[in-house]
């Protein structure tokens, strides 16, 4: 270690950047399993909302509450998605060390709001019920490794489980899982947009047709 009295400015900088950046990082990774639990318990709490919609009697107050809880619902699954992206930055997930499946848990996630777009899942069963099973998929994916891998990775009576769990420390297996990771979103992404397209260009025709 290179005692602090030779540091020259520069060096004392960049040491207190890459410092600040692996703290940040593991931050928001330790955050991520609250958001994830606050996300599912507003998933899940659909039924107590509906039930607690209809014994209001003014239709305005339903109405708002109802846009209320759907905004944030969504909201924070997309902001869980947001945050949950530094899993597929290589720098940071071969290097600095996050769960070692987080980035398929960033993929399921993606998965479960991309059916958003194109169903109704409040009002097609079908739907909801895949959304459901890919949000808990996604949230096992993340708070499992996380738990068990770098919170506990001082426990010495769970053996090598801990350091198996991190992506650092188990190079071999999560350089396969960040590459498809990576390959699978990029596909996703790609065909949603490529169906937005194809909607859009058979929109433009139906439009004409109606104006003449």
């Amino acid at each position: 270690m290179i005692p602090l009295a030779i540091l020259s400015a520069d060096d004392l900088a960049s040491a207190l950047t890459h410092g600040a950046a692996g703290w940040m990082v593991l931050s928001v990774a330790a955050v991520l399993p609250i958001l994830w639990a606050f996300a599912l318990s507003m998933f899940f709490g659909r039924p107590y909302v509906i039930r607690f919609l209809r014994t209001l009697t003014l239709r305005f107050g339903g109405d708002v509450w109802w846009l209320s809880y759907v905004l944030m619902r969504d909201a924070l699954l997309v902001v869980v998605l947001g945050l949950s992206m530094i899993m597929l930055f290589p720098n940071l997930y071969l290097k600095i060390g996050l769960p070692i499946t987080g980035p398929l848990a960033v993929v399921v996630l993606f998965w479960a709001i991309a059916i958003k777009l194109f169903r109704d899942t409040d009002e097609d069963v079908v739907a909801f019920r895949a959304q459901s099973l890919l949000l808990v998929l996604a949230s096992v994916l993340y708070i499992v490794p996380q738990v068990y891998g770098m919170e506990a990775a001082d426990q010495a009576y769970l053996g090598s489980l801990p350091s198996s769990l991190i992506s650092s420390s188990n190079l071999a297996l999560a350089r396969p899982i960040l590459w498809l990771s990576i390959a699978l979103f990029g596909l996703s992404a790609a065909a949603i947009f490529l169906r937005f397209l194809v909607r859009l260009w058979r929109a433009e025709p139906e439009a004409g047709d109606a104006s003449a």
